[in-house]
């Protein structure tokens, strides 16, 4: 199940001001609540982004594309939204922006190799999460706020009862060499439709994203005037979380940065 994340991500500067005593600097860093920053030199950020729970939740990252929870109380009904989405991206989030990310690409010129992604992530299996990409579409290639087009989920892998929002449209369809069930959902302003892989997996090397994207344009979830804006992967905490971590992240744009 996906929810709307409104939280706001502000300037880095702002952000390490704000830490508790004992963050770090530019190199590594404690994240609670909605905090980011930036990572691999500006390529990626890391956001905690802590939304539908008010139970200490916090994130630790070294600097590089990774990030680890290291805290989490988190504990939302298992039939509502998730606490929050600890996560990290490249392109652009809310009007925060990646620098040099490739993105946005108008979605008629996403080709085999356009924009393909690789994760790894660690899973105790405690508590009731969800590891999964979210990759936004926009009407028009930048926003300021929540995007008007598309949310496009990838579930690697859950932990709990959960389930995307919406009706399951499609089982067992294999899509890019991989095979997913499909969850579908439309909005009031936007639509979101999740793959679900049928084999939990806790690692994903040099996933392509156009066979997934030509599938949401032919069912209609994606225009092909629309824009991909941003790629984040990142965890949805139900209830606890602690352990689970983000050990590597990329994004590789054809052309881009």
């Amino acid at each position: 199940m996906t929810r709307r994340r409104g939280a706001v991500v502000l300037a880095a500067a702002l952000l390490l001001a704000a830490m508790p005593a004992g963050c770090s600097g530019p190199a590594g860093a404690t994240l609670c609540r909605s905090q980011a920053q930036p990572v691999s030199g500006g390529a990626y950020q890391v956001e905690n982004n802590e939304w539908a729970s008010d139970a200490a939740e916090c994130i630790s990252t070294d600097g590089n594309a990774d990030f680890r929870v290291v805290r989490s109380a988190i504990a939302n009904p298992t039939d509502g939204a998730p606490g929050g989405y600890p996560f990290i991206f490249k392109g652009c989030h809310w009007g925060a922006c990646t620098s040099g990310s490739g993105l946005p690409v108008r979605v008629s010129r996403i080709r085999p190799g356009t924009v393909t992604t690789s994760w790894r992530t660690i899973q105790p299996g405690t508590g009731v999460y969800n590891a999964a990409y979210d990759i936004w579409f926009n009407q028009a290639p930048a926003t300021g706020g929540h995007p008007d087009g598309a949310e496009l989920m990838i579930w690697l892998a859950s932990n709990g009862p959960n389930h995307p929002a919406g009706l399951r449209v499609a089982t067992g369809l294999s899509i890019g060499g991989r095979g997913y069930d499909v969850w579908l959902i439309r909005r009031a302003s936007w639509n979101a439709i999740s793959y679900v892989m049928t084999r939990p997996a806790t690692s994903v090397s040099h996933l392509d994203l156009h066979p997934l994207v030509a599938d949401a344009v032919r069912r209609g979830s994606l225009r092909a005037s629309w824009y991909l804006i941003g790629v984040e992967a990142g965890f949805e905490l139900w209830q606890g979380g602690s352990g689970l971590a983000t050990t590597s992240f990329s994004v590789h744009v054809a052309g881009g940065g």
